[in-house]
């Protein structure tokens, strides 16, 4: 289901992402859920909140990492 906002994200993205990077996770969620709403469109097996899931932690990660403790950092230029 698509999110209003940050605030309605799950525990395990809000408690581990930085502001910036949950606002990426939320616009691409939203996008990819209206994408992926055929099931033609997603991997077979696959959710549509999977599917959106997974395409809106690739976004995150293009533009964050986790550095050597574990924290959600932004990319170097």
């Amino acid at each position: 289901m698509p999110y209003r906002d940050i605030s309605d994200l799950p525990d395990s993205v809000k408690n581990h992402l930085p502001k910036h990077a949950q606002e990426i996770y939320v616009k691409v969620f939203n996008n990819a859920f209206d994408e992926y709403s055929d099931p033609h469109k997603r991997r077979k097996g696959t959710s549509q909140e999977e599917s959106a899931c997974r395409v809106a932690w690739a976004a995150v990660k293009k533009q964050y990492h986790k550095d050597d403790k574990g924290k959600w950092v932004k990319n170097a230029a």
